[in-house]
């Protein structure tokens, strides 16, 4: 026998490993929990306190990362040494040539330093079987949010239910129709559209495999993301829920068999379903308002070819295309996020730098080192999107559903807001954890 094979250490066994990556999981939870109930402490618990709260999440992440460290958890792949590469280098340049505001800039700093390295280390830690947990959880969430929404929407502003951070009047954003888009538990209302399209994943992913989920749970939840939709009056919301259906339908016809079998029960089911709630007071007029807002804001962009082209691929390809008249390193981290701008100008009212995520980037990265951290990301969701396809034909869809909100997340989504960065930060460590098998832990191949 060979003398290398024999003194290759043995894996641990599962329980050995599960009990390795104990506190690193909980860490990774309370992440979550923050993520979901920060708005909440923020408005209606500890309002005064509003402001350290918003970064209430860098101290754990900080601690998931030391705790990973210590357990020899793999940090370092070819994503996070270019990130790093080009956020410490930006870092150092804004003193030199940017904005030189040390809080500004630490602000910015962290978003790739302390959040971006999550992604590996959940997706290391976390085996598929935590994935399904953490799915089943969003799933018991649901139910109470879409009754949240339900009464941020139908209650006047100066409603307990519709606080503002701080604990002032006035929590949701405008709507349509004198209604106004609802932001449940979070700081503002992208966490509500960011919630439901996470969760619409798991709904759809649970439907292929029933006999993992409580029924009766999985049914509430798939009623709380239909409801949703009106009532959030998010018509980025809707284009997600579309995008997770069609890679749903997708995937149901690779898999064939079973999956199939529930692709045609969903295809039933779902006009059903659609036509008694539509039957329901509330919900009609929800859809009158997210009907009216929906027509409005789509003649005022072109419609659908004006709201896709101009304001989702437009943004991007300007924000590449302005490159050449910004300054080579930048305007400086953190300079393009509302709270840069706060602490530069004392005001939050206008974007210093752009309002989409790849100008913000390039904005304060300068051309070279922006548009190369807008790369790495690129080929990081086109890695996912790879190796999901081939989990598809091996009859696991959960990686591809993943994938259908995971895409977007990674590549435009503004992780300048900590909300999006925190959505964006799970949905990507759990799709990478999705490739794992339920009873391994296999460290992450990049």
């Amino acid at each position: 026998m060979n003398a290398a094979v024999l003194q290759r250490p043995l894996a641990p066994p599962p329980a050995a490993v599960e009990q390795q990556h104990r506190l690193t999981k909980r860490l990774i939870w309370l992440y979550l929990l923050l993520l979901l109930f920060e708005g909440a402490l923020r408005k209606w618990v500890l309002p005064g306190l509003q402001a350290p709260l918003l970064i209430v999440r860098d101290p754990v992440a900080l601690l998931i990362i030391l705790q990973a460290a210590n357990r020899h958890v793999r940090i370092l792949n070819p994503y996070t040494l270019v990130i790093f590469f080009t956020t410490i280098l930006s870092f150092l340049m804004t003193f030199l040539s940017g904005h030189q505001n040390l809080y500004v800039a630490i602000y910015g700093l962290r978003i790739t330093i302390l959040h971006f390295p999550l992604i590996f280390i959940i997706g290391q830690v976390f085996s598929r079987l935590d994935v399904e947990r953490m799915g089943k959880f969003l799933l018991w969430v649901a139910p109470f949010m879409t009754v949240l929404i339900a009464l941020q929407f139908y209650s006047p502003q100066s409603a307990w239910v519709n606080r503002a951070v701080g604990g002032g009047e006035g929590g949701g954003f405008d709507g349509a129709m004198g209604y106004f888009r609802p932001p449940g538990t979070f700081s503002f209302t992208n966490g509500t559209t960011l919630f439901f399209s996470l969760t619409a994943v798991f709904v759809f992913y649970f439907w292929q495999a029933t006999r993992k989920v409580n029924f009766l749970i999985l049914l509430a939840a798939s009623v709380g993301i239909i409801v949703a939709i009106p009532l959030a009056i998010s018509r980025g919301y809707l284009f997600q829920l579309i995008i997770t259906a069609v890679f749903f339908v997708m995937g149901s016809l690779v898999g064939g068999g079973r999956a199939v079998g529930r692709l045609g029960l969903a295809a039933v089911a779902l006009p059903i379903l659609l036509m008694i709630l539509s039957g329901f007071d509330f919900v009609q007029n929800g859809i009158t308002v997210f009907t009216d807002r929906f027509t409005k804001a789509s003649l005022a962009e072109g419609g659908l070819e004006g709201t896709l082209g101009d304001r989702f691929i437009g943004s991007m390809i300007e924000a590449v295309g302005g490159a050449d008249d910004l300054p080579f390193w930048g305007q400086g981290l953190g300079k393009g996020t509302i709270v840069g701008a706060t602490l530069l100008t004392g005001s939050s009212d206008t974007f210093l730098v752009a309002e989409g995520e790849w100008g913000r980037v390039i904005g304060e990265m300068g051309p070279l080192l922006g548009i190369l951290t807008i790369l790495t990301r690129v080929v990081l969701a086109i890695h996912f999107l790879v190796r999901s396809v081939i989990y598809v034909f091996r009859r696991q869809p959960l990686p591809w559903l993943l994938t259908s909100f995971g895409l977007v997340q990674i590549i435009t989504a503004n992780w300048s807001q900590p909300t999006a960065l925190g959505f964006a930060v799970v949905t990507g460590g759990l799709l990478i954890a999705s490739f794992n098998e339920p009873a391994e832990n296999r460290a992450y191949a990049a």
